[in-house]
C-alpha cells in the first residue's frame, strides 16, 4: 500500500488520469446489485493520495487543472462501470442506433463526471494535512451527488451512498439519514486508509486506528439495523388485496403497431388465472395492478377494451393499470400536445374513476432536449410517441381510490428521487408501476429496483411493485420483501400493503442535516488549509 500510495502521489499526466480513471472503476463495483464494499475502500484512497501529489496552479488553472482531472478521471470510470447498462436500451433500434452506444455511455458518464471534477478540484482549493482533507473531500463530493440529483431534474442513480445498503440491516440507517446522509458518510469510511499510508513513524496501532473506527461506524450501521429489524412490528392491511401482474410486455417497443385484441387477451387471461387449487382468481382481489406500459395504445383507440376490463373485474375489483393518455386542453378537442405517461384507476363500470399523470420524465427516454437539433441526426426518445411525453402535475402523485388507503404512485424513474415523492403524508403506501424491459439481460433493472426499496425505509411505508417484465414485489416498511416474482416470468402476485410506520427521522428532518454536515465540513477544510497557510512562512 505504501508503493500505492507513493507511486499515485507521484504520478502526473496520461499515467495518471488512468490510474484514477482505473480507481472509478473499482469504486463502481461497491454499487447495486454488486455490492463490493471492500472495492471502495481500495480506490477511494487513491484519489486522496492523487491530489496530495497534485500541483497547485495560479489563475483559472487552479480551478480546472491537475485537481479537476482527477476528479472527473475517478467519475467517468465510476459512471461507466455503475451505467453501463443503459446501453442495453440501445439494442430495441439496433443498426447504427447500436453502433452509437459506445459513445452515448462515454458521453453521459463523462457529463456526470463532471461534477465529481468539479468537487475535486473545489476540495484541492482548500487542501490541508490529515484527516480534515479526507472530511474535506467528501463533504464537496456529497454537495457534487445532492446537486447531481437535484440540478436538470436532476439525475441521482447511483449515488455514492448505496454502496452502504447492501443488506437489510444496513438499509435501516436511511431511515434516519436518507440516502444523501449515506452519501456523506461513504466516502468519508472508504478514504480512511489514506490515513494509514505512506507509511510513516507512528506504530501500527496508532496508524491503523482510522481503519478501525471505520469499520466500527459499519458495525455500529449494521447493529442500528439489527435493532429496527428485530423491535418493528409490521402488519398487513386487511381492507386492500392487491393481484400484480407481471405480463412481459414488449409491445412498447413499436407503439404504432401493437394488437390490442390480443394484448387484452394476453393480461385478461393472466389477471384470473388460478395459480393454484386454492387461488379464487379475482374473487377476493380489491385493486388488480397492471404495471406501466401495459397498455401501449390510447384506450379511445379501442373502446372494447374498457367494456371487456369491466366484465372481468368482480364487483369489489378495481383496476390500476399503466396507459399513455392524450393530454386534453380545457375546451379543445384536437390539442395536440404530446400525450401523458399516465397511470388510470377503472373500475366495474368501465370508467376511468382516477388518474395520476407521470410528473418527472426521463431526459432521452421521454422527451429530447435540444430536440430540433438531435431530430437532425436521426436521435429521439427511447419510449414510443412521435413528440415524447407531456410532464403531468407533481404535486399530484396520491390517487384516490373509493372506498380504499390512497397509494402515492411513482412511475418507474420518478421512484429513485430521494426526499422528492410527492404527499407522502396523506399515503398509506408506495405503488409503483414500471417497465424496465428496455434493459432486460442487464444489471439495470436489479439497480432499479434496489433504488426503490430505500424509498420504502427512508419513508417507513411499504412498498409495491408492479414490474412488466420484472422485479414485481412487495416490501414492508422496513424495506425487506415480502413476496416477489423472478425476471422473466409471466405470472401474477398477490400480496397486500403493510400499515405504514408513525413516521421515520428521515420524514421530518428530511436532507437538513446532510446538508449541514456538508457545509461543515466544507469550512472545516478552509480553516485549516488557512492554518497551513499562515504556517508556511516561518
Amino acid at each position: 500500500m505504501t508503493w500505492l500510495a507513493e507511486t499515485t502521489m507521484l504520478s502526473h499526466g496520461w499515467r495518471r488520469f488512468v490510474l484514477l480513471l482505473l480507481a472509478g472503476a473499482i469504486a463502481g463495483l461497491s454499487v447495486p446489485p454488486f455490492f463490493i464494499l471492500p472495492a471502495l475502500f481500495v480506490a477511494m484512497p487513491i484519489w486522496v493520495w492523487a491530489l496530495d501529489g497534485a500541483e497547485r496552479l495560479g489563475g483559472w488553472r487552479r480551478l480546472f487543472g491537475p485537481a479537476f482531472s482527477i476528479g472527473f478521471a475517478f467519475g467517468l470510470g465510476y459512471f461507466l462501470v455503475a451505467l453501463h447498462w443503459l446501453g442495453a436500451a440501445f439494442f430495441i433500434d439496433g443498426g447504427w442506433v447500436l453502433a452509437a452506444m459506445p459513445v452515448a455511455i462515454v458521453a453521459l458518464a463523462a457529463l456526470i463526471a463532471l461534477f465529481w471534477g468539479l468537487a475535486s478540484a473545489l476540495a484541492h482549493l482548500s487542501w490541508s494535512h490529515g484527516w480534515v482533507r479526507i472530511l474535506t473531500l467528501a463533504a464537496w463530493l456529497s454537495a457534487a451527488e445532492y446537486a447531481r440529483g437535484h440540478i436538470f431534474t436532476g439525475f441521482p442513480f447511483d449515488l455514492l451512498g448505496y454502496s452502504l445498503t447492501g443488506t437489510d440491516e444496513m438499509m435501516q440507517l436511511a431511515s434516519v439519514i436518507g440516502v444523501y446522509g449515506l452519501t456523506f458518510l461513504a466516502p468519508l469510511l472508504a478514504m480512511t486508509p489514506a490515513l494509514v499510508w505512506p507509511a510513516d513513524n507512528r506504530g501500527w496501532s496508532q496508524r491503523l486506528a482510522p481503519v478501525f473506527l471505520a469499520l466500527l461506524v459499519i458495525a455500529g450501521q449494521l447493529g442500528f439495523g439489527w435493532n429496527r429489524l428485530s423491535g418493528t412490528v409490521s402488519t398487513e392491511r386487511q381492507d386492500m388485496a392487491l393481484r400484480l401482474v407481471q405480463p412481459l410486455v414488449y409491445e412498447h417497443a413499436d407503439f404504432g403497431n401493437v394488437d390490442p385484441v390480443a394484448l387484452i387477451d394476453r393480461l385478461l387471461m393472466l389477471s384470473d388465472m388460478r395459480m393454484n387449487p386454492d387461488d379464487q382468481g379475482l374473487d377476493d382481489i380489491t385493486h388488480l395492478i397492471w404495471p406501466e406500459s401495459s397498455l401501449p395504445f390510447f384506450l379511445e383507440t379501442y373502446p372494447e377494451a374498457l367494456a371487456r376490463i369491466a366484465r372481468l373485474l368482480p364487483e369489489q375489483t378495481s383496476l390500476i393499470a399503466g396507459v399513455p393518455r392524450r393530454a386534453f386542453a380545457t375546451g379543445l378537442e384536437d390539442n395536440t400536445a404530446p400525450p401523458h405517461n399516465s397511470v388510470v384507476a377503472i373500475d366495474t363500470e368501465g370508467e376511468v374513476v382516477a388518474s395520476y399523470d407521470k410528473s418527472h420524465l426521463v431526459p432521452f427516454g421521454e422527451y429530447l432536449p435540444f430536440a430540433e437539433f438531435f431530430a437532425q441526426l436521426g436521435i429521439r426518445q427511447f419510449v414510443p410517441g412521435a413528440d415524447g411525453w407531456s410532464p403531468g402535475d407533481v404535486k399530484r402523485r396520491l390517487l384516490t381510490l373509493p372506498a380504499a388507503p390512497a397509494p402515492l404512485v411513482l412511475v418507474c424513474y420518478e421512484i429513485i428521487f430521494s426526499g422528492d415523492l410527492g404527499d407522502t403524508a396523506g399515503a398509506q403506501f408506495l405503488l409503483n408501476l414500471t417497465n424496465d424491459a428496455w434493459f432486460d439481460g442487464s444489471v439495470g433493472p436489479a439497480q432499479h429496483a434496489h433504488h426503490a426499496r430505500l424509498r420504502a425505509v427512508e419513508e417507513g411505508m411499504s412498498l409495491v411493485r408492479a414490474a412488466n417484465t420484472g422485479l414485481t414485489f412487495a416490501t414492508d416498511p422496513l424495506g425487506r420483501i415480502s413476496a416477489e416474482l423472478a425476471p422473466g416470468e409471466m405470472a401474477v402476485l398477490d400480496v397486500r400493503p403493510h400499515e405504514r410506520l408513525a413516521g421515520t427521522v428521515f420524514q421530518s428532518v428530511r436532507h437538513w442535516p446532510v446538508l449541514i454536515a456538508t457545509l461543515a465540513g466544507i469550512l472545516a477544510g478552509l480553516v485549516a488549509s488557512r492554518r497551513v497557510q499562515k504556517r508556511r512562512p516561518e
